[in-house]
């Protein structure tokens, strides 16, 4: 049974592998080759790591006892937008999509900002990659645009925003 849960030390390899797997799938083809090809799930692990020790809102998606997704969120680090919170990462292993990781992920961050006294929320989705139709199936609306450097390339990147912080009831 799937449950959210907040990431301990010992998630952190876990989380790292899911990183550089979901990366690698969900962004060939829009990122460059090399990049990702340079990911490292030992490094991604280790800044994982760090992010955990020093309190960060990680959270992750726990199949009784492993590991098959993550998210992370906090403050919203876009100022000129009219949300409090943000959805900084939300990476479910790609063996295990459609089973509703992400829907329970996006929920627990929601009710993490909830907590930390936040009342909206947006995230930030490469604009060619497949998973903003997950993000408007949860109720986001498209709500800003930009292009940001990865890698040395320029991306085009979506934001979806959710003035509420409620993520639509499964209908499975």
């Amino acid at each position: 049974m799937i449950r959210v849960r907040p990431a301990r030390r010992a998630d952190a390899a876990a989380i790292g592998r899911i990183h550089v797997e979901t990366w690698r799938d969900a962004y060939a083809g829009l990122l460059p080759d090399a990049g990702l090809l340079r990911l490292s799930p030992s490094i991604e692990a280790e800044r994982w790591r760090t992010v955990i020790d020093r309190g960060g809102a990680v959270f992750v998606a726990d199949d009784d006892g492993r590991v098959i997704g993550f998210g992370s969120c906090g403050r919203c680090r876009q100022h000129t937008l009219p949300f409090d919170g943000e959805v900084q990462t939300l990476y479910v292993a790609p063996e295990h999509h459609g089973r509703g990781a992400g829907r329970m992920l996006l929920a627990g961050l929601f009710r993490a900002l909830e907590t930390a006294g936040r009342k909206s929320a947006l995230i930030w989705v490469l604009r060619d990659n497949p998973s903003r139709f997950f993000y408007e199936a949860m109720g986001g609306r498209h709500v800003a645009d930009r292009n940001e450097r990865v890698w040395g390339c320029m991306m085009a990147e979506s934001a979806y925003g959710w003035d509420r912080l409620t993520v639509p009831c499964s209908h499975q």
